[in-house]
Formats: C-alpha cells, structure tokens, sequence
C-alpha cells in the first residue's frame, strides 16, 4: 500500500465507499509534472561526459615500454612501410629484466694546448633476451630461432625489425613508436633444468623509423609516417 491510498482512507472516512481511482489519478496526485533531463552541474562535469581525450600518464611502468620482434626473418630490408603489415613477437614471458643498451661510442681528444674535444661517432644499440625457453607454440620465432642456432645461420638470414612502443599517455588511440631492421643470433642453447633455453641477442642495424602504432586487443600496427 502506497502513502497516497493511506490519505484515501482518512478523506473518506464515514461516506459511502467510491470507486477506486484510477492508478494514473493516484501516481499524479504529487503533481504530474515529467521529471526535466539533467543537466551536467558544471563545464567540468559536462567535459566528462565527453569522449576522453589523451592525457600524459605520470610515473610510468615498466610495462608500458614494449619491445616486439617481427617473426619474419630473411626479407629484404629498406622498406619501413612493409612493417605495416608485419606479425610480431612480444618480448617479455619468462623475462624480469630487460634494458636496451644504446653503448654510445665517444672519443675524448686531448691536443698539445691542453684543448679538449669529444668526437661522437654515435650509438651501437642491442639487448639480450636471457630467458627465452624453447617452445614450439611460440610460432615463427621460435622456428627462426632453432633454424639460426643449429643451422649457423648468418647475414640476412638472421635479419628482422624490431617494434619499441612507449605508451606514455592514458586514453590515446594510438603511441609513439619506432622501428628498426635487426640482426638476432641466439648466444646459447639447453641450460638448466627446467627447460631448453636459448638466450640470443639483438643487435640494431638501421633503418631506424618514428611512426605509431594502434592495438586491436593485445595486438599492434604499426602506422608509418605520412610521407
């Protein structure tokens, strides 16, 4: 029973009963007034209710520094727009630390005036996958990996692109990233027990190119730049 069938009773108390009122009579008794829309409080209220824009992360994770490797080995390299369409490899299951070394390569020179000069002659990049363990599920990667070490692969046939996503900032459609053609060369294979192991190193090889990527899922393109 409803607060406006109790002010029913008291109104007709010692009359004679009338019909019942219809519902609508009843729910309109308060007024029959249709609730307005709401309105956002404020413009900052209404601004988040917008599509959210991209916003500079604070601190940011570890996780948000990806490193890929294309599982297509032995192409012809030089043309950063083929990395359009490329499949790549996430690096990072079984791996707890991973760094990569820009091994920048200076010369101090010192002549007979007591001047000092520094010659740069740049950067020889790479990085070392420690933990990679043998698994046949992993796909291409890891037939280009059994292929190299057993086989004593070299030159173009251990040659790929690498993809380097940093993911900087909250509610983008899209990341920096840069790709670049690599030489990888497993260093070692077996181990301990636990599982076939085979740690290789990447070393860059130029062709360096600044573009973006956008993820569908778990998964990345990369977008070249507009020429």
């Amino acid at each position: 029973m409803s607060i406006y069938d109790d002010e029913n009773e008291l109104e007709n108390e010692g009359t004679e009963s009338e019909p019942e009122e219809e519902p609508v009579e009843i729910l309109t008794r308060g007024g029959s007034e249709e609730p307005e829309s709401e309105e956002p409080e404020s413009e900052e209220e209404e601004n988040d209710m917008a599509d959210p824009t991209p916003t500079p992360r604070g601190k940011i994770p570890r996780g948000a520094f990806l490193l890929y490797i294309q599982t297509d080995f032995d192409f012809e390299g030089g043309d950063p727009t083929a990395a359009a369409s490329a499949n790549w490899f996430v690096i990072g299951k079984d791996v707890s630390d991973l760094s990569v070394e820009l091994n920048s390569d200076t010369e101090v020179i010192k002549n007979i005036l007591d001047e000092t000069s520094v010659v740069d002659n740049g950067y020889e990049p790479s990085f070392d996958v420690d933990t990679y363990y043998a698994n046949p599920s992993d796909g291409a990667i890891y037939t280009h990996l059994k292929d190299i070490m057993m086989n004593r692969k070299t030159g173009d046939a251990c040659r790929t692109r690498v993809l380097e996503v940093l993911v900087d900032q909250d509610n983008a459609d899209s990341y920096d990233a840069w790709v670049e053609e690599v030489i990888v060369k497993p260093t070692s294979y077996g181990g301990e027990q636990g599982g076939v192991r085979i740690p290789y190193n990447v070393s860059f090889a130029g062709n360096r190119v600044k573009g973006t990527v956008t993820f569908s899922g778990k998964v990345p393109t990369f977008v070249p730049p507009q020429s």
